[in-house]
């Protein structure tokens, strides 16, 4: 995986990233702690890495994946680690397990602490049970361990912990807001990673484009996704669940969960929903793609798909730094309601459709969101911005203001969803706007959504999602790849 210098690859065509990325985050950190008034001189910041977990009370290991702000910081692949850097000098410290002489048996050589020194970059690699010893001999004035809310999960991040710690002065209240925005802003090499791996992933979803057709499994769908990420980019992982809905389930915004586990046969006249992203040494890609099964668009589903790629156009046109995400979401909004008035599922007046909050109904969910090394990355909602407490905007998993080097997905959806239909033809204050007989024509539709990942730059955005778009490209490439496939 790693070459002779201190490079993660996963060999052939592969992206090689090196371990300057993160001697740069750490940098970063540093920085941004400094500026800090109550920071406390000789100050060290210590993060755990992820531990190996079994499934359940069995001896299968749960496949690793590394926590994010260790990766951020230290880029280390290996689990049960831990991770010190002083403030001061900027000088890392890598703490491995000691591992016992059967590990040479049953899972591999056990490397020296030279070997980690070396793929790492660091200046220092000790044992994780000589934590306590090390760093008493640093004589730090404090530790700085992280704690603090994930505002989109609602969990609290782990804070470091060994035997021992009892010895040092504790602050967990300083890093976990500087090491979120250092996190929100993305460095060039940052960048080229989420290039990476929106490339690869775009291609999986124009694979499974050529390869769809009535008759087939959601599942297969997702497999074959899951399979050219892996064979082709290298990603061992997806970034999340996959989502391949068709016809109703296209309406169900989370759905390939383990009730639901896209299982369904796909049918002709089926829109299909694929919703799926590959993630490369743990950063994140999350794409969206929606047609119709068989290649064809109807008049309805056309007219569907087009007001969303208006909307998503939209936005996108308007997207920059001190831009207003709360207010990209209200432009989605409005367009979807110009838009059903024109299909004449609505009728009347946008702006007083808006203040009964109709866009809801058909968007439930937030515009997009953060993405980085989290697929919903962190720093959504720092201290001081609060959650819009309407319908559809408390959704959104960001409120801040655009900044430069963002990376965000651009999410607009419109479906329809029974409960949702049926709630507001009963609310007198939306059923007025509601052409029922249209609406019922579209009842078991599902829903179309158009998923972009975007960097934010200077005067506009950068796209880094490359799939077939609008009606006449996915027709058009649907026809013509009609039974390629890819050699793994």
């Amino acid at each position: 995986m790693f070459c002779c210098r201190p490079v993660f690859w996963m060999g052939k065509d592969t992206l090689r990233v090196s371990a300057a990325l993160f001697a740069e985050n750490r940098q970063r950190l540093c920085l941004g702690l400094k500026a800090k008034s109550d920071l406390n001189p000789r100050s060290v910041v210590l993060l755990q890495g992820g531990e190996q977990k079994q499934r359940y009370c069995t001896d299968t290991d749960v496949l690793f994946r590394q926590e994010s702000f260790f990766h951020w910081t230290f880029g280390v692949t290996e689990a049960d680690c831990f991770g010190a850097v002083d403030v001061d000098s900027g000088k890392s410290f890598l703490f491995v397990p000691k591992l016992p002489e059967s590990y040479a048996t049953w899972m591999g050589e056990i490397h020296p602490r030279e070997h980690f020194k070396e793929k790492y970059a660091v200046d220092e690699v000790h044992y994780t049970c000589d934590i306590a010893d090390v760093l008493t001999s640093k004589n730090p004035a404090a530790l700085l361990t992280l704690r603090g809310l994930n505002t989109d999960s609602g969990s609290i991040c782990r804070e470091a912990s060994f035997e021992g710690i009892s010895r040092f002065t504790v602050d967990n209240t300083i890093l976990h807001p500087v090491i979120v925005e250092c996190r929100l802003i993305k460095t060039d090499m940052e960048l080229e990673v989420l290039r990476y791996t929106n490339r690869i992933s775009s291609e999986a979803h124009k694979e499974i484009m050529k390869h769809v057709k009535p008759g087939k499994k959601e599942y297969e769908m997702e497999s074959l996704f899951q399979h050219y990420c892996y064979s082709r980019g290298g990603m061992r992982h997806t970034s999340y669940t996959c989502i391949c809905g068709s016809g109703h389930n296209s309406s169900v915004l989370h759905y390939g969960h383990a009730g639901a586990p896209n299982d369904k046969t796909i049918n002709d006249g089926d829109m299909c929903l694929f919703d799926m992203g590959g993630e490369y040494y743990c950063y994140s890609s999350d794409i969206t793609c929606s047609f119709p099964a068989n290649g064809k668009f109807t008049a309805d589903q056309k007219t569907i798909y087009e007001a969303v790629l208006r909307s998503s156009r939209a936005v996108m046109a308007a997207v920059k730094p001190g831009a207003k995400w709360t207010d990209m979401h209200r432009l989605a909004d409005r367009v979807h309601l110009e838009e059903l008035v024109k299909a004449g599922i609505l009728h009347g007046d946008v702006d007083d459709m808006l203040e009964v909050h109709l866009g809801s109904v058909f968007m439930p969910h937030g515009l997009g969101h953060l993405l980085g090394i989290d697929v919903h990355d962190v720093g959504g909602y720092p201290e001081g911005v609060e959650r819009v407490n309407e319908p559809g905007l408390r959704s959104l998993r960001m409120g801040r203001l655009v900044q430069e080097r963002m990376v965000l997905t651009v999410e607009p959806g419109i479906y329809f969803i029974n409960h949702l239909l049926d709630q507001a033809l009963a609310d007198p204050a939306q059923s007025c706007f509601i052409n029922r007989d249209v609406l019922a024509r579209f009842r078991g539709f599902g829903g179309v959504r158009i998923e972009d990942d975007v960097a934010v730059t200077a005067t506009g955005v950068e796209l880094l999602t490359c799939v077939p778009r609008t009606v006449e490209e996915i027709e058009a490439f649907m026809a013509e790849a009609e039974g390629k496939s890819f050699s793994a």
